[in-house]
């Protein structure tokens, strides 16, 4: 009986790495949706800083190469496209605060960061493309959620990439003027400087108090686990 023999090359397909396309973008086109935003955000996990949302229209005919999900990419490969997608696309920034994520929850103070970006886009968007599990409400178009939609649409890549820089160039000032905690490494994330710092000087205005384990309880601070990027 002749042995059994695994396949040489199992699973090839489901283990390939995701590279963002335009598949979706041009989906929509051919559904009478133009143009296309994809939109995205940045700054979930911090202890510290706003959330922030970008949304992008890219010119078909000027899509910058490389464009991949922010976290793939190098700081200085992400500067670089950053200044490529505004001299070739329609691009919108929106922010919430930590006040705003204190006041809300951090998934509304998200979504509704993401919902100012696409509805301030200087081209009116006729369907929108965003990152994740949910489409902003209140939008004056439709649109589809994707799931790991910046490491599929070059749209929702390109997004990423601008509120990724945008939100690192916001910490990297916010350190100029609260410089006790070492926000231009890290960004707000609860690294062990992070820590450290509010430890010794205690939480700044730029403190999502909302968060673990800054949230008080009756017995005193949380003392969960911290995120980290």
């Amino acid at each position: 009986m002749k042995p059994r023999t695994s396949p040489d090359s199992p699973l090839l397909f489901d283990t390939a790495p995701l590279v963002p396309d335009f598949r979706l973008e041009l989906k929509a086109r051919k559904a009478g949706h133009w143009p296309v935003a994809g939109a995205d955000e940045a700054g979930r996990g911090p202890l510290a800083g706003p959330v922030v949302a970008a949304a992008v229209i890219l010119d078909p005919k000027r899509i910058p190469e490389g464009l991949n999900d922010s976290k793939q990419l190098s700081a200085q490969r992400r500067e670089e496209l950053f200044v490529q997608i505004l001299a070739t696309a329609t691009v919108s920034i929106a922010s919430s605060s930590s006040t705003r994520i204190d006041e809300t929850d951090i998934r509304k103070a998200s979504l509704d960061a993401m919902r100012r970006a696409i509805c301030s886009l200087a081209i009116p968007a006729s369907y929108v493309l965003t990152d994740g599990l949910d489409v902003p409400p209140g939008l004056d178009c439709p649109g589809q959620a994707v799931v790991k939609g910046d490491a599929r649409s070059v749209s929702i890549a390109a997004a990423s990439i601008v509120a990724k820089v945008t939100r690192d160039r916001m910490m990297a000032r916010a350190h100029s003027v609260f410089p006790d905690y070492g926000f231009a490494a890290h960004v707000g994330y609860g690294t062990a400087q992070h820590r450290a710092g509010i430890e010794r000087h205690g939480p700044c205005s730029l403190h999502r108090m909302s968060f673990r384990p800054l949230r008080k309880t009756e017995n005193g601070p949380e003392t969960d686990e911290l995120l980290s990027e």
